[in-house]
């Protein structure tokens, strides 16, 4: 007695394909039944799914599952396509089952996987399905953007709009939370996390998630079909067998309708509200860059509990300032964190012993000045030839000055492309220009966007570390360098470099560029890494104020 499975599918919800799914599985109870030897073990069924990848199929993962452990030894299905429209995952999964005794039969294709020329047979066909979806995929992502254009809305209801039936209709008791949350933000200055706990409180429910927060109300104040406009293909599908959907950041043309439907927010106020958050934007990037302004930000590692070291600035009995970083484990979990921030040089004296278990971390602070002096040490001691170092590092650097202002002319030069492309879509919004030109500029842009990056790419791969960090520093001490003559230049760089190489010159700057990471593993130990290096350096250093060697 052979025990079989049966596999059907059916791609869409439609009446008439409901009631074929149904007719194929009348059709296998009846084909084993009326079979010498075929015992029905059972039938696995699903259907509104796609064919053409198995990831998401959950009665098909099933199916080969059961098959792995032996429960049948055989399946039936109609046809290739109803299996897989995919080749790879027909080849494998006939594979996989082949090795595990269970066959496949193919009964519209008459193919029984277990016959010697199946596979080439299987291969034949999957591929002439595969292609057949790839087609399909074609076909309909092309009616899509042709409805779209037609003003066609793909899409699901959202707050202050309804969506049927490829219409949008604007909801009244929606649109009045919309305008209060413009109002909120616009009139009375009011943030997005303070729009959204007040929503919250009043009992005021968004459409779809589950409560308000400020990447909700982002989204409403960020999207222009507020002001009456249609922007679609924000999303698109690269590659129909997987049917994974991405952000589209210009992979595929946007599909634009001005003026497409009623507004809810004027359009002023609308282009207002973009100007404030475009500028807030940037305040957050610039802080966000600020917080690598250290030399060691990001770059010393907690070997006690895994995170990383933070910057805190401290302030001495004397007035003046300095720099100390602590693990920010031990910074969240510290008891009476106020009254242990006390004002002088001699810190908490079980910070100073590292006995700090029951703060959370057991390792103590350790000064800015400490670490700088620390990698100098190791700088001095590399075991390197100076000298040659010296010709090398100077040999290379005249190449890179060489190439500085053209580098510069590059990125300048990608800068205004990227203005050139913002204002194309601004013109083609307003239709100042036909889809024909936008298509046509934006091309010529990314071409020449392009060949700029590749240009910057071949400049950058000559650049090394130490001759970089001494273009940096000669810049930040001599802002008139660039009006200097060549050889100059050379002289005031290589003077640097020397007092880097022997450490004479170390400091944040230096540390900033030339330290990978630095791995605390002790209250006295550190494991230190450089950029470009292979291995590191295990250090025993004790902290000024406790006691001193190295």
């Amino acid at each position: 007695m052979i025990y079989v499975a049966a596999y059907c599918r059916v791609s869409t919800e439609r009446e008439d394909q409901t009631n074929s799914f149904e007719s194929q599985q009348r059709y296998f109870r009846e084909y084993i039944r009326r079979t010498d030897g075929f015992e029905l073990y059972q039938i696995y069924a699903e259907e509104g799914l796609s064919g053409t990848s198995t990831k998401k199929r959950k009665a098909f993962n099933r199916m080969i599952e059961d098959a792995r452990e032996g429960k049948f030894q055989m399946i039936l299905t109609k046809e290739i396509s109803r299996f897989a429209r995919n080749t790879l995952d027909s080849i494998y999964y006939t594979r996989e089952l082949k090795r595990h005794g269970v066959g496949v039969f193919f009964l519209n294709d008459n193919i029984n996987t277990l016959d010697p020329d199946a596979e080439l047979r299987l291969t034949i066909l999957s591929s002439i399905a595969q292609e057949e979806s790839r087609r399909t995929s074609e076909r309909v992502k092309w009616g899509q953007k042709r409805r779209m254009e037609q003003g066609v809305v793909f899409g699901s209801s959202m707050l202050g709009y309804d969506v049927q039936n490829g219409q949008i209709y604007r909801n009244e008791e929606g649109a009045k939370v919309v305008c209060r949350i413009y109002d909120k933000f616009l009139l009375e200055g009011k943030g997005t996390y303070v729009i959204a706990k007040e929503l919250q409180e009043e009992g005021i429910l968004p459409l779809r998630a589950k409560k308000w927060s400020s990447s909700v109300i982002l989204r409403i104040l960020r999207n222009e079909k507020y002001c009456g406009d249609l922007i679609q293909k924000k999303t698109y599908t690269p590659d129909y067998l997987t049917h994974e959907k991405r952000y589209n950041n210009g992979e595929e043309e946007y599909v634009i309708v001005q003026n497409h439907h009623a507004p809810i927010v004027d359009r002023a106020v609308f282009n207002q509200v973009q100007v404030i958050l475009d500028s807030r934007a940037k305040k957050i990037a610039s802080k966000e860059r600020e917080s690598s302004r250290y030399a060691f930000s990001g770059k010393i590692l907690c070997g006690g509990c895994g995170k990383y070291y933070i910057a805190r600035a401290r302030i001495r009995k004397d007035g003046s300032t300095y720099l100390v970083w602590r693990c920010f484990h031990r910074e969240k979990d510290v008891v009476g964190n106020d009254e242990n921030e006390k004002v002088g040089d001699n810190i908490d004296e079980n910070e100073k012993s590292g006995n700090c278990i029951d703060r959370g971390c057991i390792f103590s602070c350790i000064k800015n000045e400490e670490l700088v002096e620390m990698i100098k040490k190791i700088a001095i001691q590399l075991p390197i030839d100076k000298k040659e170092f010296m010709v090398q590092m100077m040999e290379l650097l005249k190449r890179c000055l060489d190439r500085e202002e053209g580098s510069k002319e590059i990125q300048d030069r990608l800068v205004e492309i990227e203005e050139e492309q913002k204002r194309l879509l601004h013109a083609y919004r307003k239709s100042y220009i036909t889809e024909a030109e936008f298509v046509a500029a934006r091309e010529e842009c990314r071409q020449e966007e392009e060949r700029y990056k590749s240009m910057s790419r071949r400049d950058s791969k000559d650049n090394a570390l130490v001759s970089q960090i001494a273009l940096d520093m000669a810049k930040a001490d001599n802002n008139n360098l660039n009006d200097k003559v060549m050889e100059e230049r050379v002289e005031s760089i290589k003077v640097i470099l020397q007092d880097i190489i022997y450490g004479v010159g170390f400091n944040d700057t230096v540390c900033q560029e030339i330290v990978e990471r630095i791995v605390r593993i002790a209250l006295d130990t550190y494991d230190v890494y450089y950029k470009g290096l292979p291995g590191g350096w295990r250090v025993y250093w004790v902290e000024e104020g406790r006691k001193t060697g190295y």
